[in-house]
């Protein structure tokens, strides 16, 4: 019919974005984002998030055709908005210091809420910190990083999964015994930490998360949301590296296991933002006392 809404990718330029009607399925104008009550909030400013972004745009398919990607703009935002109830500011990094990625055709340009917070972090967009400074300097700040968070958008498996600095801060994490904060294809940039290592040694072998299933990553191209099959599946390596998956289908499902918080997709950006806080709110409990 003339009026259905075409399963063809939009081509920018250079590579696809999902055509409009993969878009009518997925994107919303709005998002579910509602701020929650939390007993304790953090009122130490040199106490913050550290988020990892991707800085590479384009994915090269199986059948190499690009794919238009980066951070998913609703992974990333609301779920900061829930870190900024709860009293923690963010700090942005790339590994090496390029500007964030976004994939710009996912945003909600109705809510006014992701608009002011975008708004808010946009100089620190375009110009992040730099993981390889932050390593390099034996990870000394006069920040306080309580959490590290890892956004969705398949940018996640963009440079990420193979980046030394990034290794070194997941260890960083498990040493300290911080959180790790992680979200749809965000589990993707955990790889970082097996890279050249032995995979007895993954520091997150035996942990149960929610992230965006292989299954569907697979269906993908059929409604013309991605121009071509993915050139790899992150959820089958993490779960060669003794990692379970939860969930098979996307359903806005979230799970805390010990220090890591996961949540499955775009669909779960509210509830993983809230868990997030949740768990951020007990450590400043626990850190007043």
């Amino acid at each position: 019919m003339s009026n259905e809404l075409s399963k063809a990718a939009v081509f920018d330029g250079t590579g696809y974005e999902p055509s409009l009607f993969s878009r009518s399925q997925f994107v919303a104008p709005k998002t579910d984002y509602k701020a929650v009550d939390l007993h304790h909030r953090n009122t130490d400013r040199n106490k913050k998030i550290l988020v990892v972004c991707t800085e590479e745009k384009y994915m090269t398919m199986a059948n190499g055709k690009k794919f238009s990607t980066g951070n998913h703009p609703v992974e990333t935002f609301v779920p900061i908005l829930h870190f900024q109830d709860a009293g923690y500011e963010v700090d942005f990094f790339t590994p090496t210091g390029d500007s964030v990625k976004l994939e710009l055709w996912a945003l909600p340009l109705q809510d006014v809420a992701v608009g002011k917070i975008i708004e808010k972090y946009s100089e620190q967009l375009a110009h992040p910190k730099s993981l390889r400074d932050f390593t390099e300097g034996n990870f000394t700040s006069e920040t306080d990083y309580v959490a590290v968070f890892l956004p969705g958008g398949h940018g996640a498996m963009l440079g990420l999964p193979e980046n030394e600095d990034l290794k070194k801060v997941i260890r960083w994490v498990v040493e300290k015994d911080k959180l790790m904060f992680a979200i749809c294809h965000g589990p993707a940039a955990l790889l970082a930490a097996a890279d050249q290592e032995d995979p007895e040694n993954f520091p997150y072998k035996g942990y149960a998360i929610n992230g965006f299933p292989d299954s569907i990553d697979e269906t993908l191209p059929e409604i013309g949301y991605q121009p071509g099959k993915m050139p790899w599946f992150y959820g089958e390596k993490l779960k060669n590296l003794g990692i379970k998956f939860l969930n098979e289908g996307i359903s806005g499902a979230c799970h805390t296991d010990r220090k890591l918080v996961t949540g499955d997709s775009p669909l779960a950006a509210n509830a993983f933002g809230e868990m997030c806080a949740r768990v951020l709110s007990e450590a400043a409990s626990g850190n007043s006392r």
